[in-house]
């Protein structure tokens, strides 16, 4: 075990998309029918995102977003957790601010009364388990400085930011504002590469943070391979390796691959009984790894819980456990 982190008044606070997930199951023929790419997100307005939104099936709707799914999981670990991002105050809005206090997330971000609607994503999960998005942004968007409190990032041990929010210069700015307050006072920022898409779009921007400001890489395989250009795993993770302290890259049902410096370490995990739906298995991967972290686990630990949280939300439907995952500490600790 390595020594914790700090005592901080927030294990992680986590700078993201406020998002409210509609979740229904689809085959891949409707999938192609509604030009989506199947496995990924496609970013939509609002007229297209209602045009879907009615060819859907039956639907279950739960708050989501990456980074507040991985918060949400680690209030449910047992860690101190805060949020910032944006919603208007409508009536989905008020569903995810319910949501995230419901689970002991601190969230204060003041709320817009005016402009777009809260975020939603249409998640449609096909029978092989994976999920494809169609996401409208919304009032995300409109995430700024003003919403950066330097008192609260000081006070949280790591800053974990998504890399979705990097498709608006109001969030680039407020994000940046929130790395130098934290480094600044000491603590650690943590970056989810969020989807491919989002990788191609921003590549050469994202290395630059990487290499410059940012502490702790979340990735999966195809995210991993796309930043570096590669289709081979083994070079994308020789030139992540060094790129910042630590490297965390998900890898489905081969678990985890965790990289410093001066090591890899692979990290199994165990099978489940049956995969139901994959939204949020990389989210809760974070959520148990950031635990674990911040309580001077050592990193096969912290991967090794990460699993265990994956492994968890893939039996469900939705990326917010049903259960507490508190119980999963004792047996990866």
């Amino acid at each position: 075990m390595t020594k914790k982190i700090s005592d901080k008044k927030f294990d992680v606070i986590g700078i993201g998309n406020a998002i409210v997930d509609v979740l229904s199951f689809a085959d891949e023929a409707a999938i192609v029918s509604y030009g989506l790419n199947k496995g990924s997100m496609t970013l939509v307005d609002e007229a297209r995102a209602t045009t879907l939104y009615k060819q859907m099936g039956p639907t279950t709707a739960c708050s989501g977003g990456s980074v507040a799914n991985t918060l949400a999981g680690m209030a449910s670990l047992g860690a101190k957790t805060a949020f910032i991002g944006k919603v208007k105050n409508d009536q989905l809005g008020a569903i995810f601010n319910h949501d995230m206090h419901a689970v002991g997330v601190h969230f204060e971000t003041t709320m817009m009364e005016r402009g777009p609607a809260t975020a939603n994503c249409l998640v449609y999960v096909t029978p092989d388990a994976q999920r494809t998005m169609a996401t409208y942004i919304g009032a995300c968007s409109r995430v700024s400085e003003a919403d950066i409190e330097e008192h609260t990032i000081q006070n949280a041990a790591i800053t974990y930011i998504e890399g979705y929010l990097w498709d608006t210069e109001t969030a680039k700015a407020a994000i940046r504002k929130a790395i130098t307050i934290a480094h600044k006072a000491g603590n650690k920022i943590a970056f989810t590469l969020s989807d491919t898409f989002c990788v191609d779009r921003h590549r050469d921007e994202f290395l630059e943070l990487i290499k410059h400001d940012i502490d702790i890489l979340f990735a999966n395989e195809m995210e991993i391979k796309s930043l570096y250009q590669t289709k081979d795993l083994k070079i994308a993770l020789s030139k992540a390796r060094g790129a910042t302290d630590i490297v965390a890259v998900t890898r489905s049902e081969k678990g985890s691959t965790v990289l410093t410096s001066e090591k890899t370490e692979d990290v199994p995990t165990n099978p489940v009984a049956k995969v139901v739906d994959t939204t949020g298995a990389g989210d809760l991967y974070a959520s148990g790894f950031l635990y674990g972290l911040t309580r001077g686990w050592d990193l096969a630990a912290c991967a090794q819980l990460g699993n265990r949280c994956a492994g968890e939300i893939i039996t469900q439907i939705g990326a917010r456990s049903l259960k507490p995952l508190h119980v999963l500490v004792h047996n990866a600790a």
